[in-house]
């Protein structure tokens, strides 16, 4: 692995290497063709369509480097309270264009499809970008106009905010030895509003998977194997300004696998964002504290010896966004334990960060990394070989490490207006 390693990162260096000098062999009678005195445009978007982009906004000239461009745009979504997304665009001015900035946003319905979508969307990139086009001599190819049969109207919200999702995926295999049912359901309720926020998912799962040998050609030997797992989360919030938060997080469910014939937590909680919440689609940095009990009740006599038992419990997390041109941040540190013990306790770390290093150079970090030492789940005896290999029991661990790391380096030309469809696989971009 580490000679792969090493070969992988000098190829990578021989690329930078090779497509810099090819840079510096570039001539002006070579360069690209470009619309002439166009805005030059970075869009930082990593869901967006960028074929439909190119197609329906024409009088800019896309780059692939932010330090090429005047224009710096900045897409990013959250999920909002209709069960639809909110999707932010902050457009900030470079060059000739410094100090000219703006933020955008369009929350989509629910019930939209993609193709609606990525439309308001686009439209919403066109009417941030008019401000920058009206000062290039592009300006005079542009036109403006309105919907005539416009009216306002009040917006009646009979559901009063009310947003229910149900989801079932039943799944099955039938080969001449082996059998497996899979069957999972979820029901959402959700209500936000701006002071207010409420949260109930309920999950099901089942799995039943079966397994024939044959003896002889007369008989037939089938052994059955079950996992199932329930669980209800409810969340309730209430706002407390733009930086403190107060709410409840309760939790009831069961789980073959994990041991539980019934687990509660019940966990009052409270929450600061350094910055203000007006901000999270940009950065956020958020302490959260919580404190209660949990009742668990299992199907096998524990490691600890217990049937059942009722526990005090807190947890602390922290987590940190940041999105930027230059890239973006994610990291969450969370750590909890139980009153009675404090050595039975876990402590997590998660992590996703991209950064432009260099023009053309990007590095993606993800990751995590967990010690873990409150199983106090695990049931008391040995573990079956087939309980090892089909996950049926959940196994002691100390920690559990995860994670990935992308290099990405692309070259040539700054521009990037053209738009060939050809060969593609023509999905869209939600």
């Amino acid at each position: 692995m580490k000679g792969l390693f090493i070969k992988s990162v000098f190829i990578l260096i021989t690329c930078i290497a090779f497509s810099q000098l090819l840079l510096s062999q570039e001539t002006t009678s070579g360069a690209d063709t470009l619309r002439k005195g166009a805005v030059n445009f970075f869009i930082d978007c990593e869901f967006c369509d960028m074929n439909y982009i190119r197609q329906e906004i024409p009088y800019v000239n896309y780059v692939r480097d932010v330090r090429e461009a005047e224009v710096y745009l900045l897409v990013t979504r959250q999920d909002a309270g209709s069960g639809g997304r909110k999707h932010t665009f902050m457009f900030q001015g470079q060059g000739k264009y410094t100090g000219m900035n703006d933020t955008l946003e369009y929350t989509n319905n629910p019930d939209e499809t993609s193709t609606i979508i990525r439309e308001k969307r686009t439209k919403m990139i066109k009417m941030g970008l008019m401000r920058y086009v009206a000062r290039t001599p592009l300006a005079n190819e542009i036109e403006i106009g309105h919907n005539k049969e416009l009216e306002q109207e009040e917006v009646v919200d009979r559901w009063n905010n009310w947003v229910f999702e149900i989801s079932m995926e039943p799944m099955f295999q039938s080969e001449e030895a082996n059998k497996e049912l899979n069957l999972r359901n979820s029901l959402n309720i959700t209500r936000i509003t701006d002071n207010m926020k409420l949260e109930i998912e309920m999950d099901n799962f089942y799995n039943k998977e079966t397994f024939i040998e044959y003896a002889n050609t007369d008989t037939a030997e089938t052994t059955t194997y079950i996992r199932s797992s329930r669980s209800m989360d409810n969340l309730f919030v209430k706002s407390l300004g733009e930086h403190w938060s107060a709410g409840l997080k309760w939790r009831l469910g069961s789980s073959t696998r994990e041991n539980y014939n019934f687990t509660t937590e019940f966990l009052p909680s409270i929450e600061y964002d350094i910055f203000p919440y007006s901000e999270s689609t940009h950065r956020q940095l958020r302490i959260l504290y919580g404190a209660g009990i949990q009742y668990n009740n299992y199907i096998d006599t524990t490691v600890y010896n217990m049937s059942e038992e009722t526990l005090g419990k807190q947890s602390l997390s922290l987590a940190f966004q940041i999105q930027k041109k230059w890239g973006s941040i994610n990291l969450a540190l969370e750590g909890s334990n139980y009153f009675n013990d404090f050595s039975k306790n876990r402590i997590e770390l998660l992590t996703d960060i991209r950064i432009r290093i260099f023009k053309g150079l990007s590095v993606a970090i993800g990751g995590g990394i967990a010690h873990i030492n409150d199983q106090i789940n695990l049931k008391k005896g040995d573990v079956s070989e087939a309980e090892r290999l089909l996950k049926l029991t959940e196994l002691a661990t100390r920690y559990r490490i995860e994670g990935g790391i992308e290099l990405t380096y692309t070259f040539g030309s700054i521009y990037n207006n053209i738009v060939n469809p050809r060969f593609g696989s023509g999905g869209f971009h939600y």
